[in-house]
């Protein structure tokens, strides 16, 4: 799978560093996964929810952080939605949370 905006990723755990080395795991093995279905996902991450039919939510780091994520299965690509504490991702719609770009001036 192809993981879009690895910097979304390099950006939270330059702040919070104890999410580093679980982020960049998460990132090395989905890079090398070949997920055709949910199910396909499910199957190697069981802790995962599948939301909707591509948006997934992943436990990070023995649950502190969560990471939210689009999967686009036909494409073979993971787009990361949003990342954070397991205290932030109870505050946020995670439904209706989106990927915001942040334009450098």
């Amino acid at each position: 799978m192809r993981v879009i905006a690895i910097k979304t990723l390099k950006d939270y755990w330059d702040m919070f560093p104890l999410a580093q080395q679980a982020l960049f795991s998460w990132y090395e093995e989905v890079s090398v996964a070949n997920w055709n279905t949910p199910n396909d996902l499910k199957a190697q991450y069981r802790n995962a929810s599948i939301l909707t039919d591509k948006r997934v939510v992943f436990n990070i780091h023995g649950n502190s952080f969560r990471l939210v994520v689009d999967v686009e299965y036909r494409l073979k690509i993971v787009f990361v939605v949003w990342v954070g504490t397991h205290k932030q991702y109870d505050k946020i719609d995670i439904k209706k949370v989106c990927y915001v770009k942040a334009h450098k001036k």
